[in-house]
């Protein structure tokens, strides 16, 4: 867990920035209804939590800088000792201050009543517009109010700014603490492709080795996965966001699996791929020894002062190199690279950064140029091919090999650490591997 000293220093920064005579509003997500009085399980938008660690709904925090009565104010659920038998329990007003450190709290259905009041002459509202166009119309009906009381000498804010150039970029770099929660979340995960690799038999169904997975992550103490497991045996390996896992697994298919937890609200994303019967074909051995190879050169280029796209730029030399091996392609590697020859058979790029979100926040590129890596950073390196039997021109032996190998990868100050190192890659060691539980 992030401890309150952390989040303190979070909140202080983000106002340090934003100024005086500025205000922030931030509100956790809404809750989704599944169908029809099922809702889905509960999980805080990353910017606020990120700034409160307070893991209820209903709850808006508002930042103030320099304000005398307290800075850090949130709007939450009172406690209600009815409704929390039914549903658990609440943190309530005391709770918000004396467990999650606001300096004040109030009630959530007081916004109405209390927020207009607190953007009275502020220069700027730091609020993000567009991801609730329910809250978005409050904000503007708080606005207004204020608007309204002009004769009586007081004005609203003339900018309503999106905090995220701030906020995400702060939430790029990665403490001590938040490193040490993303290595566990690499942890639970490497262990639950272990364990999909030692159970996985043909004709099991995709769905089984998911479900292999998600007990593994719960396990261990990891309550969700960071995103809808892939689970693709044959031709759906070839599906880049497969996510029915819903057919038999074939003897003799690959199957790839791309599957992360969250723990603690920090997210891991780690893909295998390996055969159903444990043991690789000559062509999905060479197939897969490419985008093994083009995975290490693309990991080798992370350290500080290389830009983003490197590790990209390696991978593809090194997949368009495999394939003009192999014979699927044809002429100067170089001139295939610059002409994107490549794209049928790997149509995506080898990275983003990883953090709370699975694609989490930070920009890629400063002023129109990729930016630099730089120590505390989190990204994925992800190569694939994926050979599908629809490509015009593929060779039968080819067909439905889809291979995607991707780790959790940390910039440090001397280069880089692999976080998901747990989760074997070597066709050997996944070999060795479930041969071991294949002869039990």
């Amino acid at each position: 867990m992030i401890d309150r000293k952390e989040l303190a220093r979070r909140r202080k920064r983000l106002m340090d920035m934003m100024g005086d005579d500025s205000v922030a509003i931030i509100p956790t997500a809404p809750v989704r209804i599944r169908n029809r009085d099922v809702e889905f399980p509960f999980r805080p938008e990353s910017d606020f939590f990120y700034l409160t660690g307070f893991p209820e709904p209903e709850a808006v925090a508002v930042l103030i800088p320099g304000r005398p009565q307290g800075e850090y104010l949130l709007f939450c659920r009172e406690r209600d000792p009815k409704l929390e038998r039914w549903d658990g329990a609440r943190a309530g007003l005391e709770g918000a201050c004396s467990v999650y450190g606001a300096d004040d709290a109030f009630p959530i259905g007081d916004m109405n009543d209390i927020i207009a009041g607190l953007l009275e002459n502020k220069e700027r509202l730091y609020y993000n517009i567009g991801n609730d166009t329910a809250f978005d119309q409050r904000i503007s009906g708080w606005v207004n109010a204020v608007r309204d009381r002009v004769r009586s000498g007081v004005h609203a804010p003339d900018e309503i700014i999106s905090p995220n150039h701030f906020l995400h970029e702060m939430r790029l770099y990665k403490s001590r603490n938040e490193i040490k929660i993303m290595k566990k979340a690499a942890r639970i995960s490497a262990g639950a492709h272990k364990r999909a690799m030692q159970v996985c038999r043909p004709g099991m169904m995709e769905y089984q080795l998911e479900a292999e997975l998600n007990y593994e992550f719960m396990a261990q103490g990891a309550r969700f996965p960071a995103y809808p497991a892939i689970v693709g045996g044959g031709r759906n390996a070839c599906i880049l966001h497969y996510t029915e896992n819903s057919d038999v697994l074939s003897d003799g298919d690959l199957l790839l699996i791309d599957a992360g937890a969250e723990y603690d609200s920090y997210a891991s994303d780690i893909s295998r791929t390996f055969p159903v019967n444990g043991k690789f074909s000559k062509a999905q051995r060479a197939v897969y020894e490419i985008v093994l190879e083009a995975q290490l050169a693309a990991i080798e280029t992370i350290r500080p002062g290389t830009h983003w796209n490197e590790p990209h730029e390696a991978a593809i030399r090194v997949i368009t190199k495999g394939l003009v091996d192999l014979g699927i392609l044809k002429g100067s590697v170089k001139q295939l690279v610059s002409d994107s020859a490549y794209s049928p058979y790997y149509m995506h790029r080898t990275g983003h950064w990883l953090g709370m979100d699975v694609h989490d926040v930070g920009d890629y590129k400063i002023e129109g140029e990729w930016r630099t890596l730089e120590p505390g950073m989190i990204m994925t390196v992800e190569p694939g091919l994926y050979l599908s039997a629809e490509t015009r021109g593929l060779a039968r032996k080819w067909w439905n090999i889809g291979i995607r190998i991707e780790d959790d990868v940390l910039v440090t100050r001397n280069g880089y650490e692999v976080l998901s190192k747990d989760a074997p890659k070597s066709i050997d060691a996944i070999e060795e591997l479930m041969a071991k539980q294949l002869a039990a």
